[in-house]
């Protein structure tokens, strides 16, 4: 089975914007930011995908990506 990977990190160099501006602008804390961020979570609330998207002005798939198993 394969798996989903976070892209956060790729959104965030694109769109110019620090750990800390986003976790203070989604209104999460800094660590679990960065563990988001760092893909060392297992799951995410829609509800703080919904606010990482607004803050980004992207979509989720832009975030979000299913990698296959070889």
């Amino acid at each position: 089975m394969g798996k989903i990977v976070l892209r956060l990190d790729r959104m965030m160099v694109e769109k110019k914007i620090s750990l800390n501006e986003l976790a203070e602008r989604v209104g999460i804390s800094n660590v679990n930011l960065s563990k988001i961020k760092n893909n060392k979570v297992t799951a995410i609330r829609f509800s703080t995908l919904a606010a990482i998207c607004e803050v980004l002005e992207c979509d989720a798939g832009d975030i979000l990506e299913y990698q296959r198993d070889e």
